[in-house]
């Protein structure tokens, strides 16, 4: 039930939305001469299928029962946009449902001149799922693996847990294993209407048993960047503290950047690029193509 504050902002946010809508964006002909601009409390009702007295209540903010399925209807009657919904459900005060995330759309070229101006601190950008979408000269020196495999498995998670023999060069693993699993969790349980999400799990619980294991566990945490160690061929050990940073303009998609925790590990990633010539980047690419349902894989006996 909404608090005296919202209801007064649920009043107004539903009547300035109302107001917008013209008769004719919803098939209504023009007829007698209208008081107020927009819709009638009456339309947006028959519209969205609820009644007039309940949505006359609503909009008054008045205590009464409301579901996702009736503010869904409304938020398309009113032709609510992504973060107008998201409102409306605050404003009402009732959980919002799973959503279905769509993939990271095309993410514009100066993202890459932000990378590249971060150098020599490996920095990337990746998505909820733990996509790596794009990167920079000294995140590949030090992720060589990781940026040259194949879209489905150009993944922090996947390379964390599932990566071939030899290419585990992470010393916490076995610290840093719990946590991401519960991290990856919290943002699952946002997505998990999401086929590719599932998919994703499933084949995870089938190539690395550690991973079965620690998501049999339910455990669930916000998730946090955290520091890693990484024992990096012909150099040495770097220490390094991720900084993550969401994108304004693309929902989902952040900028993390490792920056190094003492001198020593400083010193080691300059030696890192001095000896490494970057080559071609392949194309991001969300992963996809994944047919099993997670909840099907049974925790370990």
């Amino acid at each position: 039930m909404p608090t005296t504050t919202n209801r007064t902002e649920l009043r107004e946010f539903l009547r300035s939305r109302r107001a917008r809508v013209s008769p004719e964006d919803v098939g209504i002909l023009p007829g007698d001469r209208r008081r107020t601009p927009g819709l009638r409390r009456e339309e947006v009702a028959q519209l969205a299928g609820v009644g007039i007295t309940w949505y006359t209540w609503l909009e008054q903010g008045r205590p009464i029962n409301v579901s996702s399925q009736v503010l869904d209807a409304v938020a398309r009657t009113l032709f609510l946009g992504a973060a107008e919904r998201d409102h409306l459900y605050r404003l009402a005060e009732v959980p919002q449902p799973p959503v279905i995330s769509d993939p990271p759309t095309e993410l514009p070229g100066h993202l890459d001149t932000v990378l590249g101006a971060l150098d020599p601190l490996p920095a990337m950008l990746v998505d909820a799922r733990t996509d790596v979408l794009r990167w920079n000269r000294a995140y590949a020196a030090l992720h060589p693996a990781l940026v040259s495999a194949p879209p489905g498995k150009r993944n922090t998670l996947w390379h964390l847990f599932a990566a071939p023999e030899g290419q585990h060069h992470i010393v916490n693993r076995d610290e840093q294993a719990p946590e991401a699993v519960a991290g990856f969790r919290y943002r699952y349980s946002q997505n998990a209407g999401d086929p590719r999400w599932q998919d994703f799990v499933t084949r995870l619980c089938t190539a690395s048993p550690l991973f079965s294991r620690l998501w049999a566990t339910h455990d669930v945490a916000p998730p946090h960047l955290c520091d890693k160690r990484y024992d990096v061929t012909g150099i040495g050990e770097v220490s390094l503290r991720a900084t993550g940073m969401e994108l304004t303009d693309h929902p989902g998609v952040r900028l993390v950047v490792q920056t190094p925790t003492d001198m020593r590990s400083r010193e080691n990633i300059d030696r890192l690029l001095r000896g490494y010539s970057a080559t071609e980047r392949p194309a991001p690419s969300s992963t996809s193509g994944l047919t099993c349902n997670p909840r099907a894989v049974a925790p370990p006996t």
